[in-house]
């Protein structure tokens, strides 16, 4: 029987009030309603099944402050939906959206301080990021182009190649620069969303963030072209030391309470997994990081 797990029914319960609440204030039509509850649901959803693979009983702290950011990006997802029909109430939304940004900082500090870092909470935050990145490049479509759009999807399109080029599986080394393009995303569309600055200024500064998301993905794409071979190796490296070790265990278990001469071996497979990589990461740190679909990492 599956485990009906609190944590992401109470999110889904509090979109649900946030839905209401933007329908009593500022107004919420059917198109609005929609996008937030089917959003509201996928989110409850996912993070379900994601909670359930990783064996995690409960949210950590960092992950309810994620939660929290998730279902401000489902009511900015609600209006920006509703936006299509009727007029955008866009103080609100860039409020809502300001504060989800801020919060993207108090996860990460909250899970450092507690202890509670995970791939997990990582991968939610990055998905959080990504979809709220969507939602505003959809909004601003109708006045800056359609070529924004490339902003948003960027990241889709890099986890989509992960699935078809088997070069591009795997786990990037922690990289602070990547973090930074991802803030000025938000940040940068928040100002687009807003109108703040005239509109020809406003096309420069989204062309200019889009030259750093290309240079970002760019990186990391040829940081795993040129890895390729060497991932590959290890891979390969670590496939035969565990069968050294299966083919240790198994002489062990045929000796029997013979004198085990087999031991040495087996001793000497474990010792050599431990001093090996395992994860077959071709860099030291042993972060968690955010692992797309058995795909890329890009946190």
């Amino acid at each position: 029987m599956s485990t009906v797990r609190t944590g992401p029914v109470i999110g889904l319960l509090a979109q649900i009030g946030v839905l209401a609440v933007l329908a009593q204030t500022v107004g919420l039509g059917p198109v609005g309603w929609t996008a937030g509850l089917v959003y509201g649901v996928v989110l409850c959803a996912l993070l379900s099944r994601g909670m359930s693979r990783a064996g995690a009983p409960d949210l950590s702290p960092a992950d309810r402050v994620t939660l929290s950011r998730a279902i401000l990006v489902g009511g900015v997802t609600a209006l920006a939906a509703d936006s299509f029909t009727r007029p955008a109430p866009v103080t609100l939304m860039v409020v809502l959206t300001s504060v989800a940004l801020a919060l993207d900082a108090v996860d990460g500090y909250t899970a450092r301080r507690t202890g509670t870092s995970s791939e997990l909470g990582a991968r939610f935050d990055m998905e959080i990021d990504s979809f709220l990145v969507l939602v505003l490049c959809l909004y601003v479509t109708p006045s800056t182009g359609a070529w924004v759009l490339a902003i948003g999807a960027m990241r889709y399109v890099f986890v989509a190649a992960s699935w078809v080029l088997d070069w591009m599986r795997g786990s990037l080394p922690p990289r602070y620069w990547r973090k930074v393009v991802a803030a000025v995303q938000g940040v940068v569309l928040t100002v687009a969303m807003g109108d703040a600055l005239p509109g020809p200024l406003t096309t420069v500064v989204l062309v200019a963030s889009l030259a750093l998301l290309v240079e970002s993905f760019g990186r990391d794409v040829r940081w795993l072209w040129t890895t390729r071979h060497l991932r590959r190796a290890l891979v390969h490296d670590a496939v035969d030391q565990l069968a050294g070790v299966a083919h240790g265990s198994n002489a062990m278990a045929h000796a029997g309470n013979q004198p085990s001469h087999s031991a040495p071996s087996a001793g000497a497979g474990l010792a050599g997994l431990g001093h090996g990589r395992t994860d077959v990461r071709p860099w030291p740190e042993h972060r968690p990081v955010a692992v797309a679909r058995r795909g890329t990492a890009r946190v």
